[in-house]
């Protein structure tokens, strides 16, 4: 999921924004620009901003104030918890290169499962699986030197691996594949949603 921290987000105009949504815990700090960092030698060209999805995209058939609403709700109730990050691994039907969630695994599922209700609710294409998108998209005969290289490179990190799940973002996909922050909100209702300009 690429992102656009910038401010640029404000300037999308409305007919270049998708009917897809997403809810994203940021990894922040040095693990966080490590992980944009290793994205970036994996898929070249690629405009990361590590994150674990909560609901994975999805479309709405409601304006998104409504959803960021229920994010809001479902997530007052929620204490912050720490994530931990695990090995390397890869999807077998995507070949989609990802990091694994050690600790924390079973409150993202909760909170996955609390949060896909109502105006949020989607038939996902796969079962919740928490983890750290590396790389997508590679052609398959990239496959296997590209989890090499993921391996090696994790391997070699002497980081942090651990962060605290404690806010979340509510985004909006647009053409270009570029994901605007539309609402941030903290767990445990720590402060209110926060909306990102229009």
């Amino acid at each position: 999921m690429g992102s656009d921290s910038t401010g640029r987000a404000a300037r999308i105009p409305p007919e270049e924004r998708l009917n897809v949504f997403a809810l994203v815990i940021y990894i922040p700090g040095a693990l966080g620009k490590f992980l944009d960092d290793l994205r970036r030698k994996l898929v070249p060209g690629c405009n990361p901003h590590a994150h674990v999805s909560l609901l994975p995209p999805r479309p709405l058939a409601v304006e998104w104030p409504v959803a960021a609403d229920q994010v809001r709700t479902v997530l007052d109730e929620w204490a912050p918890f720490e994530i931990e990050l695990a090995g390397i691994e890869i999807f077998p039907v995507t070949n989609v290169i990802y990091i694994g969630i050690g600790g924390g695994a079973a409150d993202l599922r909760k909170v996955h499962q609390a949060m896909n209700t109502g105006p949020l609710d989607f038939q996902e294409p796969f079962a919740y699986h928490p983890h750290i998108t590396l790389a997508q998209e590679i052609p398959h005969e990239n496959v296997a030197a590209t989890n090499d290289l993921a391996h090696r490179l994790w391997r070699e990190y002497t980081g942090p691996r651990r962060f605290a799940a404690d806010h979340a973002a509510f985004v909006q996909n647009s053409l270009g594949n570029c994901w605007i922050d539309l609402a941030e909100c903290s767990l445990g209702g720590l402060s209110s949603i926060h909306h990102s300009p229009r």
